[in-house]
């Protein structure tokens, strides 16, 4: 979870002809899989591809990610620069100790990822729902891990045979002190 102060800010409505004057609010982000879902089903578009997201698709995400209770949605107007890179910085920060090795998608086919998707790989894993309040790179991290121990044995390529074999028949002989 990410606290963020927005500071009290003083604005001018040129409309009205009067100032207009926001109190400083703390309010708390969480990157979750139920943020995501909550974008996804406004925008109709993945929210994990490659593409970039607007301005508006931005701001909405954040808006998407507050857990603080009755906030009003225009204080999210006066976030400043470091304070949207801050949270930038949160959403891609990993979460966990974990180090994954890099996979390879060998059909070389790339799914798209959407909040469904992930909750049915969390179904198939039986990753509790309550899960799905975590960060979601925590979250990301548990599912390959869950993945990588349910995956069979890797077979063995033909070199690692024939050096376990011999390996092997040198234990053999060396035990049985055979010659041959």
């Amino acid at each position: 979870m990410l606290t963020i102060v927005i500071p009290s800010v003083e604005n001018y409505d040129d409309i009205k002809n009067e100032f207009l004057f926001t109190k400083a609010q703390t309010i708390q982000l969480e990157h979750s899989l139920v943020s995501i879902s909550k974008w996804e089903t406004k925008w109709g578009i993945p929210f994990l591809s490659k593409n970039e997201k607007n301005l508006e698709q931005t701001t909405d995400y954040i808006r998407c990610m507050v857990i603080t209770q009755n906030v009003d949605d225009k204080i999210l107007d006066n976030l400043t620069a470091d304070m949207t890179t801050t949270i930038k910085e949160y959403i891609e920060a990993p979460m966990s100790a974990t180090s994954l090795p890099l996979e390879t998608n060998k059909s070389g086919v790339k799914e798209t990822i959407t909040s469904e998707l992930i909750y049915y790989w969390m179904v198939s894993l039986t990753i509790p729902f309550e899960c799905q309040k975590w960060h979601l790179n925590r979250l990301l991290t548990l599912i390959n891990i869950c993945n990588i121990k349910n995956a069979p044995p890797k077979k063995m390529g033909k070199e690692e045979l024939l050096n376990r074999n011999s390996s092997l028949n040198a234990q053999r002989k060396a035990s049985l002190l055979s010659k041959g």
